[in-house]
């Protein structure tokens, strides 16, 4: 896919996501026991052979700037080409943030009329799945699309997770003939997965009408506004995909990454997944740690029971401490006969001696970055 170029939205502030969010973007939520979000559709565009890739940044980006760097994990330091980010700026009147993610994409335009392939590929970026775009973009030339959006089958959804999500319906030919957005009262559970194929000078063609018509959203202004006149199809994807929109999606997708098959879909197929790589010791174990059916990462000190759990890098888990069904991140300490199940402890997180904490599994706790309990 030399021919094509990647975008990649990483939106703004999701209250849905409480304290993971608050002080990072949502792409920059760790998942997995060392990666963030966006690794996931980044490593996709790599794999796929895309080498040209803009990341829109929008809310608390530190974080997310951090982790990317030069883009070296993913082979994207190059001097022609590779990975570029783009925060939101001062400009004039302007107050530098972005209205959504049409205006996003305009404020950016430069990028898009100095580059030279044919395609782009427009994805979010705060979904875990797999997959390469090969497939994608022959399709899209052989439908003859203007647009096509990849969707996916969503039964294996929540119903109140549907209602944040965009359902299509499809004629038999594939083409979409509707689209509602974040639709309080889905009608089914066919959704986008927010990722896109078009032609990269329809894009900065699309964007221009935009703004020019005082217009900010790519799905609303866009897709649903042009269904009619353009071409726009839909590609089915069958394989795993989570979308990072609430804090109970964030656990359930956390332990489903405990599923041997799903571990095979994520990352033995179709290439690897790339992230930030850091100089940790291995995880340590003593003679009286328990761990069962759990992710556990570089630098983790075991000496306690552990099971159904992802623990991030550098975790410690004390004596006697029991740990069942959490999602503990980095640099957290659970110290000696804490009994904790069912919840989400952020960074660096202190649980004193004796501590009793109990969730469920459709409501985990959350316990804040740098909290002493």
């Amino acid at each position: 896919m030399k021919n094509t170029m990647g975008m990649i939205l990483t939106g703004g502030k999701n209250d849905r996501l409480k304290e993971l969010a608050e002080l990072r973007s949502s792409t920059a939520v760790p998942v997995g026991g060392k990666y963030r979000v966006i690794d996931f559709v980044l490593s996709n565009m790599v794999n796929s052979g895309i080498t040209n890739i803009g990341v829109l940044t929008q809310y608390s980006f530190r974080s997310l700037m951090d982790h990317l760097g030069s883009g070296k994990e993913w082979d994207l330091d190059r001097r022609n080409e590779g990975l570029f980010i783009f925060p939101p700026y001062l400009a004039g009147e302007h107050s530098g943030w972005y209205q959504g993610s049409a205006d996003a994409m305009y404020h950016n335009i430069t990028f898009l009329k100095r580059s030279f392939e044919e395609y782009i590929v427009v994805a979010q970026g705060n979904c875990v799945y797999k997959m390469l775009f090969d497939d994608m973009l022959n399709y899209h030339i052989d439908k003859k699309a203007d647009i096509t959006i990849a969707y996916r089958d969503m039964r294996d959804f929540p119903v109140e997770e549907l209602s944040y999500m965009g359902v299509m319906k499809m004629d038999d030919n594939g083409r979409v003939v509707d689209f509602k957005e974040k639709h309080s009262n889905p009608e089914s559970t066919i959704c986008s997965m927010g990722i896109y194929i078009l032609k990269r000078e329809l894009l900065i063609d699309l964007l221009e009408e935009c703004n020019s018509l005082g217009k900010y959203d790519f799905v609303k202004d866009v897709i649903i506004n042009k269904l009619n006149t353009l071409q726009i199809y839909g590609y089915r994807f069958d394989g795993y995909w989570r979308n990072l929109n609430t804090i109970n999606a964030y656990y359930r997708m956390n332990m489903e990454m405990l599923n041997p098959e799903i571990r095979r879909q994520l990352f033995e197929e179709n290439g690897k997944v790339y992230t930030k790589v850091k100089d940790e010791p291995p995880a340590k174990y003593n003679e009286e740690a328990e761990v069962t059916n759990s992710i556990v990462a570089d630098g983790c000190i075991v000496e306690g029971t552990v099971s159904n759990s992802v623990l991030f890098r550098g975790v410690t888990i004390k004596k006697n401490a029991v740990v069942d069904n959490c999602i503990i991140m980095q640099g957290s300490v659970i110290e000696e006969d804490v009994k904790i199940e069912s919840l989400i402890i952020d960074k660096n997180v202190n649980l004193s001696k004796g501590i009793n904490l109990k969730g469920m599994s459709k409501f985990p706790i959350m316990i804040e970055k740098n909290a002493k309990i």
